[in-house]
Parts: structure tokens; sequence; C-alpha cells
């Protein structure tokens, strides 16, 4: 493995992942919106999202979207519907419904795969583990939604199987500013360097 360099590359071995950028965690009339949460601090992450979408376009570099979706009878929620039974109630981010769907303004393209995932991490129980091995990739650069549970444990799984890993800061949001500002604490610590969208796409204009 070598060194983990200060500065991202998006190239053919760099995968950018946009994590559950969907419509029920952006619509205030989703069930999370219902459940209280403040949907207008994950807006936030849409559009630098969409920004580091369209420069990895202009690279090799492979673009995989998650998303968060769970089984019309909830058997696949296991101790996350426990501890938040109302995610069961309102009905949250089940299969075949509108919450599912990634936010419009993406318009996935030909070539860019999309991992569903029933935990907060995309890789536990996902395809993404062969997906990036089918690509040899080595390193990832996270992006998306929400900072302290999905992105992190993503975060944490990609570092725990040697992947060089960025997360992106001004490109993840959170619910509540103090639950992502120490999940950013947390990932820049241990399991990943931080990096922005703007050094992301001086990368991408140097490497493209």
């Amino acid at each position: 493995m070598t060194d983990l360099p200060v500065t991202p590359t998006l190239d053919s071995r760099t995968a950018l992942i946009i994590v559950d950028m969907q419509q029920g965690f952006l619509q205030d009339e989703s069930a999370m919106g219902r459940m209280g949460f403040d949907l207008s601090l994950l807006r936030e992450a849409l559009d630098p999202c969409v920004r580091l979408v369209d420069t990895a376009r202009q690279t090799e570099a492979l673009i995989v979207f998650t998303r968060y979706v769970y089984q019309p009878d909830y058997s696949d929620g296991g101790i996350m519907v426990e501890l938040l039974p109302a995610l069961k109630t309102e009905g949250a981010l089940k299969a075949g419904d509108w919450e599912v769907e990634l936010a419009e303004v993406f318009g996935q393209r030909d070539g860019e795969v999309v991992v569903d995932k029933s935990k907060p991490s995309a890789f536990h129980g996902t395809t993404m583990d062969a997906v990036l091995a089918a690509r040899g990739i080595e390193r990832v650069i996270v992006c998306g939604i929400t900072t302290n549970c999905c992105v992190e444990s993503t975060v944490r799984d990609a570092s725990h199987r040697d992947l060089q890993t960025w997360v992106v800061t001004d490109a993840v949001a959170e619910s509540a500013r103090d639950r992502h500002d120490y999940a950013i604490q947390c990932m820049t610590m241990l399991f990943a360097r931080g990096t922005t969208v703007a050094e992301v796409q001086a990368a991408s204009a140097v490497h493209a």
C-alpha cells in the first residue's frame, strides 16, 4: 500500500462514492421530515455533491451512488428500526417508494453504479466490494449524507479495507451541526483525509 497523498486524484483507480443523496433525506414531505429531522441542513450537501459528480464525469473515475432502501415489511431493518421505530410507522425509505429515488438533479448516466443498502455502511451486505474490485479501485472519495451515520460508517469501512480514503468535508451534511462537526473530527483523525470540492476539482483539472 502506498502512502496516502494529501490531494485526491480522480482517475481510473478512484471511485467517487455519493452516499444516500435521495429524496427521502432531501424532501420535507418525506418520512424523515415528518419525524422532525432538519432536512434543510441535509440539502446543503446537494449542490456540492452535484459539482463533484460533474467533475468526476470529466475523468475516468468510477461514480457510485448509494441508496438507503428497506424491504416493505422492514425485515431487514434490524436494530436501527428497533431504536427508531418511527422509521417503520412513518414508512421511511421503502423499496419501490419515491423516497428511495436519487435526487433528479444527478441524472444518472450509463456506467454509473447504484448500490442499495439497508444498513449505514455502503459496504455492509452490499455489492460495493465487488463493484470496486471489478474496476481495480484503490482509493475512494466520499461525499453525501448523513455525516455521522452513513458517511462515517462508509468511510470507516473503506479505511478498514485499506482503501485510500478521503471525505469531502464541504460536501457532507448532518441534521444537527454538532454531530456533523464531531463526525468530521473522528473521520479525519484515523480513517480518512479531509478534502474539499475545490481541491477535488483542482486535482481533476490536472489529471483529467
